[in-house]
């Protein structure tokens, strides 16, 4: 009878623990969504997705579409970073540091390069990143 008791008693207590997530969490303030040593452009350049044809290209991306969703080109911001073509593998971007102001959203951005050696073929790093603000973005 005791171990009834005992039992139940547990069951009472696992069962009735909440397991609601917490919402007031505010979401990361960036995620890099795909770093790649291919598919970027031959030219080195930076740009913020602003357009909705470029945002549906994103949208449309076997590697992202699973990671973001219509409505996200209303809360967030998407910045489309491509080192140009290299000659050899080991190349990427990271950010080194982000700083959220009042009006903007400051970014410092390290380009890497190769250490020791690395393959010898023809690459052409790009990286894409998601700012979960609509601020203005400042890249330095």
């Amino acid at each position: 009878m005791k171990k009834i008791i005992a039992t139940m008693t547990v069951c009472i207590i696992l069962f009735s623990c909440s397991t609601q997530k917490n919402t007031d969490e505010k979401p990361p303030l960036y995620e890099i969504l795909k770093q790649s040593e291919q598919g970027g452009a031959n030219f080195r350049f930076f740009e913020m997705i602003t357009e909705q044809k470029e945002f549906k290209m994103l949208l449309n991306d076997k590697d992202l579409k699973n990671k973001i969703k219509p409505s996200d080109i209303y809360t967030s911001n998407f910045l489309l970073l491509n080192m140009g073509e290299k000659n050899s593998g080991g190349y990427s971007f990271s950010i080194e540091n982000i700083e959220e102001t009042d009006n903007d959203i400051i970014i410092t951005i390290k380009e890497n390069v190769p250490k020791g050696l690395a393959t010898t073929v023809m690459t052409y790093p790009i990286c894409i990143v998601k700012i979960n603000s609509k601020k203005n973005i400042i890249i330095q």
